[in-house]
């Protein structure tokens, strides 16, 4: 049994994680300021035995009392309506918010794990995405707040990994989604899923023929899991690798609700990237992980949950 900080444990994948967490018998400090986090996600959590929230915004230095195993760095928001909302708060977490981890992970002689993300990779010129490709950032544009505080923390936490014996993980996220996501937070599954079943149309930007790769939250948190426990300090992808274009997506998405929905089109945000698919050699080799749940599945369960919070 292991003592984990969990930062961002109120949101959508953090939730799923410290759920995970305490399902195998570790014991869990959940740390959220509840910006993008929701309380809910943690409610069946509050009162089980080696579960604590504690309310906190990780910009500001951060103490937790008694050992600490593991610090899981996964506060940031990543949602395209927050890049234009918090940009400033955004960059904070990733760069100041790191830091403070990294010094609790020292302090404690504990594992420090950052979630960090192919965004990493901006519009890859590079496909699919393997960890050695540098990427191909935009350092100030739209999406730049969330992109570059990324990398920065990426380089931060390998400093501290080089020059201070800190031992780390990096894990880098390809677009997940799945129940607890938030129904208005600009995200593709979710936007279509909501659009879906309330029966408006689909907005689809560009000309759909962007394509991503779209992984469950059940098989991201197994990912995360394999590689906390595991030897290997990555970066490492985990994602899942079918590759869909916007247009299939939305296909899949009305088939799966029964929707009689129909696709619109609207101009392609900047910098919005044209492919998207990650390479999972390393993930496969050094974990022994590969996704399992198909989109159509994953579809399914999201929508069925999205169906119930929103009373449908």
């Amino acid at each position: 049994m292991a003592r984990v900080v969990v930062t961002g444990g109120s949101g959508f994948v953090g939730s799923h994680v410290c759920e995970a967490l305490l399902e195998r018998g570790d014991e869990v400090i959940c740390v959220d300021n509840l910006v993008t986090g929701n309380a809910d996600n943690i409610a069946h959590l509050i009162g089980h035995d080696g579960f604590d929230f504690i309310r906190h915004d990780v910009s500001h230095q951060l103490w937790v009392k008694g050992p600490v195993d593991r610090v899981m760095h996964l506060a940031s928001p990543a949602s395209p309506v927050d890049f234009e909302r918090i940009p400033i708060e955004i960059l904070d977490v990733g760069s100041i918010g790191t830091r403070n981890c990294l010094e609790l992970a020292e302090a404690k002689g504990a594992r420090f794990f950052l979630a960090s993300t192919s965004e990493v990779y901006g519009d890859p010129l590079v496909h699919p995405q393997p960890e050695t490709y540098w990427g191909n950032v935009n350092p100030n544009g739209p999406r730049s707040m969330y992109d570059e505080a990324k990398r920065f923390a990426e380089a931060l936490t390998f400093a501290w990994h080089r020059a201070r014996g800190v031992d780390v993980r990096v894990v880098r996220i390809f677009n997940t989604y799945g129940p607890r996501m938030r129904p208005e937070d600009g995200r593709v599954v979710s936007n279509f899923i909501t659009q879906a079943l309330q029966g408006q149309p689909l907005t689809v930007y560009g000309d759909g023929s962007q394509t991503r790769s779209f992984c469950y939250v059940d098989d991201q948190v197994r990912g995360h899991l394999a590689l906390l426990d595991g030897e290997h300090t990555g970066p490492i992808n985990i994602g899942n690798d079918g590759e869909f274009t916007m247009l299939e997506l939305a296909e899949v998405v009305i088939k799966v609700t029964n929707s009689a929905s129909e696709i619109t089109f609207a101009p392609l945000p900047a910098d919005d990237p044209t492919r998207r698919r990650p390479d999972l050699t390393e993930a496969n080799a050094k974990l022994s992980w590969k996704p399992t749940v198909s989109l159509e599945e994953g579809v399914a369960r999201t929508a069925a949950w999205f169906q119930s919070v929103l009373g449908l």
